[in-house]
């Protein structure tokens, strides 16, 4: 996947009607310094946007594997345009994401914007308890993050709590 071409259309999509969005996932986590393999591009925008653009993807040859409320999956015939999940996100938590996002360079030095590493980490835990699949990659993401410096692991700890998973920070937190 160009992970750079890709980007950049999206964001030029987004930033073109003044949608704020951010990068998750693995490419995000790469931005912030946390190497780690991933195969799609993940991103956040706000809930309102979902609509418009699925619409857009689409048009640009993306066929949307799945659709609800706080995810989209779309994956496109051409191996170079590869994977893009999309997280949507209501206005309430918009509020709190969006402004304290950090602009990075991204790949292929395109400037990025990432949200907090605390915020990323409770979007694992989140996702992480949706599918407990996820728990092992999920939680090496968490402890990457909890690491950097300067995080607010109480923060983290607190994303484990609302979702019911405190034994899990207990552990995870023991590595730290």
């Amino acid at each position: 996947m160009d992970f750079t071409a890709v980007l950049a259309d999206v964001a030029r999509y987004l930033d073109g009607r003044d949608r704020p969005w951010a990068l998750v996932g693995g490419v995000g986590l790469a931005a912030l310094g946390i190497a780690r393999t991933t195969l799609d591009l993940d991103l956040v925008v706000e809930a309102d946007v979902q609509g418009e653009l699925v619409g857009w993807l689409e048009r640009e040859g993306y066929e949307t594997l799945h659709r609800s409320a706080g995810y989209s999956n779309h994956l496109h015939t051409d191996p170079r345009r590869g994977r893009v999940d999309v997280v949507y996100v209501d206005a309430a938590t918009a509020l709190q994401l969006f402004p304290d996002c950090r602009e990075v360079d991204g790949p292929g030095g395109l400037r990025v914007r990432v949200p907090r590493p605390e915020h990323l980490a409770a979007m694992k835990v989140t996702a992480m308890k949706s599918d407990p699949a996820r728990r092992f990659q999920d939680l090496a993401d968490i402890r990457a993050l909890a690491l950097l410096p300067g995080v607010d692991r109480q923060e983290i700890r607190r994303a484990f709590s609302r979702n019911a998973l405190e034994a899990l920070w207990d552990e995870l937190a023991a590595t730290l």
